[in-house]
């Protein structure tokens, strides 16, 4: 007796459900219209064959072969487009759902707050990540006793940037008397960080030359024609997004600083350590 007679094992069969992704290409069986998945159009999946004539099959009513095998077809799942890396103003790859670290004993000291606001436009992810202050002194005129008073170590780093440092400069002079492991000057060649500013960012061909014995920033105000600083600064910071908006002596400068305060060292010493 024939155990298959009574029994429609065709119709029992299971019928593989796959998805129907572009340039597959499967036979309506019904039709016998072959082709590649070229897209979906109001629930039919597309086919097109190698003539480039295209035709359209109900996903739930169509049968079709894959490799000579039956199958139904379904549409692939939408796959979420995978997030972009954010870029920071400095260059860096933003840490995604970070929080700010608690500040180190480390410190990154600048003349001024305008230093100060510049460094933060630029490199403030950066900072917030590895738990880096940002201070602004009044100048360096008295950056030994300062330094002397923080009492620099191996977990409080001094990092100091400082401007118009050239050799032969009142600034020169003076970070030569700073002698510490602990410490590290760096600088830019400009006179002020205004200058550091690209100036086709700020929206004008160079900097003013300003006479010597003027006050820098009020020469530069006066040439372009501005009233006072305080305008000039905020249209001088308005302009600056990125790195690629400063002058390579002051990013390259800045990044030394980092890395400096940043070494491991600082951790590995402990609290207890002696400054």
């Amino acid at each position: 007796m024939d155990v298959l007679a009574n029994n429609d094992w065709r119709r029992r069969r299971v019928i593989p459900e796959v998805d129907a992704e572009l340039d597959l290409v499967v036979e309506d069986a019904e039709s016998g219209f072959c082709g590649a998945v070229v897209g979906f159009e109001y629930g039919a999946v597309v086919l097109e064959d190698r003539h480039g004539k295209r035709r359209n099959f109900p996903l739930e009513a169509a049968a079709f072969l894959l490799d000579g095998e039956p199958v139904t077809l379904r549409r692939p799942q939408a796959t979420a487009a995978p997030a972009q890396k954010r870029i920071t103003a400095s260059g860096s790859i933003a840490v995604a759902d970070h929080t700010a670290r608690v500040a180190r004993r480390s410190r990154i000291w600048v003349e001024g707050i305008h230093d100060a606001a510049l460094v933060e436009r630029i490199w403030g992810d950066d900072l917030r990540v590895e738990g880096v202050v940002v201070e602004p002194l009044d100048g360096v005129d008295e950056l030994a006793a300062e330094v002397r008073q923080f009492g620099p170590g191996p977990i409080a780093r001094l990092g100091v940037l400082v401007d118009h440092l050239v050799p032969g400069s009142k600034e020169s002079r003076i970070v030569a008397a700073v002698q510490s492991p602990y410490v590290l000057v760096t600088g830019h060649p400009y006179v002020d960080v205004w200058q550091a500013v690209k100036p086709a960012a700020v929206g004008i061909r160079a900097w003013p030359e300003v006479p010597p014995g003027r006050p820098w920033k009020e020469g530069v105000c006066a040439a372009l024609g501005v009233a006072e600083p305080a305008d000039m600064w905020r249209r001088i910071l308005a302009s600056v997004s990125s790195f690629r908006d400063v002058e390579t002596p002051l990013i390259g400068a800045v990044e030394r600083l980092i890395d400096f305060v940043t070494e491991p060292a600082d951790e590995v010493a402990g609290p207890d350590a002696d400054l």
